[in-house]
């Protein structure tokens, strides 16, 4: 199942619903509304709510197709664990030689993320500090990325195609099925990709309307705030209104 809008995703939509609510207190302000700089008059304030709701909704029309990308890919992968104990099962009692079947556990390891030494568990410190310690940096055994998965499925089935004992009767443990496998996890690999790429697309283009210095909604909507707190005043309701409404800036 794909993943659920993150909290980033929906941050972005509330600082669109806000800035509308922001141009909702300028809009009742009336005359006393009258900032020098056209880029905070409620035309514009009006124009770039608009075009930050079109670029958010450009987004939330990219994201189906990428997640069920992402859906289809992980039912193709999903079973490759399983399905490689299986092969390396099959292999041994094929009778085929030590060192074939050393090969393919090499191959195997890395489609299941294990090591051929575990790491040794850390001793835990017996006096804990306040702030969690960095824990030391290993090379990942795991290559449990898409990408290396199917690489190294592909490289076992390259394996299996040179040990002539390999022969199973079992229909999914097949050449011809495995094959097919490989054949299949490519394609997911290339449609995740290609269904990312519009998402990419629109994100960085709903970022900059949202987020770009001096002309991004966030910064325009400091601006008004700042011009309604010269009309009224720091204590006044209106800027106080003005001033609880929220606005953040993604991380990443």
């Amino acid at each position: 199942m794909a993943k659920k809008t993150s909290t980033s995703e929906t941050g972005h939509a509330k600082n669109v619903a806000n800035f509308d609510d922001l141009i909702t207190i300028a809009t009742g302000m009336g005359a006393a509304y009258n900032p020098s700089d056209t880029k905070i008059k409620l035309a514009a304030l009006n124009t770039l709510h608009t075009n930050a709701d079109n670029s958010n909704l450009a987004v939330e029309a990219a994201l189906p197709n990428y997640t069920n990308a992402v859906d289809n890919r992980q039912a193709v992968f999903l079973p490759v664990k399983k399905l490689t104990t299986r092969i390396m099962s099959a292999l041994a009692s094929s009778g085929a030689s030590a060192a074939s079947v050393a090969d393919a556990k090499t191959i195997a390891r890395k489609l299941q993320g294990t090591r051929a030494t575990p790491i040794k568990n850390a001793t835990p410190s017996p006096t804990p500090s306040p702030t969690p310690a960095p824990t030391a940096k290993t090379i990942s055994a795991s290559q449990q990325s898409f990408d290396n998965q199917y690489d190294n499925m592909n490289k076992m089935v390259q394996l299996l195609t040179t040990i002539t004992s390999y022969a199973p009767n079992e229909t999914d443990l097949k050449l011809t099925a495995l094959n097919a496998l490989v054949t299949s996890m490519k394609a997911q690999n290339k449609a995740v990709s290609t269904a990312l790429q519009p998402v990419v697309n629109a994100r960085n283009t709903r970022n900059a309307i949202l987020y770009t210095p001096t002309t991004g909604l966030v910064d325009i909507a400091q601006q008004v705030k700042a011009y309604i707190k010269s009309v009224y005043g720091a204590s006044s309701p209106q800027y106080k209104q003005a001033a609880k409404i929220k606005f953040t800036t993604p991380k990443d």
